[in-house]
């Protein structure tokens, strides 16, 4: 039985700012790399064969400070911007809240939540997903089916994507699902890859 986890990135400067980030590359906060560190103290223990992750600071960082932490080494490390979060387009940089006083705070809505409505040159989620699922087929399942444990960190819309596929979620209940910066998901799959169980293990709570 193989294992999967998923580890949203700590905080990052732009996350604690309220802008939408997207793929500019804004590294942890402070506070970031203390959910990066109490990320990996719940991974001490836990067999990591590969590890994955986008091509962004906050998320490299945030593995490279949890697997310090947890005391793993020698694991073989892939990056990709597959795994990037989703592309913000014309939002990048821009306060959330001033947006919503500029575009309306439905419009804005409408761009962050709703499944296939992209942003001004931007990702919906729907696009975001089209690229993560292709690559998490071509790259990630092969090593599951294989046994091996795999851990990806990543961001929030694509481990959302992520999510959708392995769970076989609707748009609509995806739309619901949120992740928490810093707090580990892990998925034990069988031979043929269906979730048999989901632990979320919270540092905070642990």
């Amino acid at each position: 039985m193989a294992r999967l986890t998923l580890v949203r990135h700590g905080e990052s400067q732009w996350n604690l700012e309220n802008r939408f980030t997207g793929w500019v590359d804004i590294d942890l906060t402070p506070k970031g790399e203390l959910e990066a560190a109490a990320a990996g103290r719940t991974l001490i223990g836990v067999p990591i064969d590969v590890l994955f992750t986008s091509v962004l600071t906050r998320a490299i960082r945030t593995a490279e400070i949890a697997f310090a932490e947890a005391g793993i080494i020698d694991v073989p490390v892939h990056r990709d911007q597959a795994l990037n979060e989703r592309h913000y387009g014309d939002l990048q940089g821009l306060n959330k809240a001033e947006t919503a006083e500029k575009y309306g705070a439905d419009q804005v809505h409408a761009w962050r939540r709703s499944y296939d409505i992209p942003p001004p040159n931007g990702e919906s989620l729907k696009d975001t997903q089209a690229r993560v699922a292709p690559y998490y087929e071509s790259q990630i399942v092969p090593l599951l089916k294989a046994g091996k444990n795999v851990l990806v960190v990543a961001h929030g819309n694509s481990l959302r994507a992520l999510v959708m596929f392995v769970e076989h979620l609707t748009p609509e209940q995806i739309l619901k699902t949120e992740i928490a910066t810093g707090v580990p998901i892990t998925y034990e799959l069988d031979k043929d890859l269906h979730v048999v169980s989901k632990t979320i293990l919270d540092p905070k709570t642990a």
